[in-house]
């Protein structure tokens, strides 16, 4: 069975403050994955594994405030 999300669950909100001229295509597909389009853009995700894992892949383009 699929886990229900916890009322404590944490948001983070990240921010994509660096350009993705020059990454490779992998960097720019978790980019799009998390949900940027353009530069200094903010999304909001949930904080969890999957999430705490691309944001590492591409740590260096992002800031990221919980």
């Amino acid at each position: 069975m699929a886990k229900t999300a916890n009322k404590t669950n944490k948001k983070l909100q990240i921010k994509l403050v660096k350009s993705l001229i020059g990454c490779s295509e992998a960097q720019r597909k978790v980019a799009k994955a998390l949900g940027f389009t353009k530069k200094d853009q903010v999304v909001e995700h949930d904080n969890s594994p999957v999430i705490k894992g691309m944001i590492n892949k591409i740590s260096h383009l992002l800031e990221v405030t919980e």
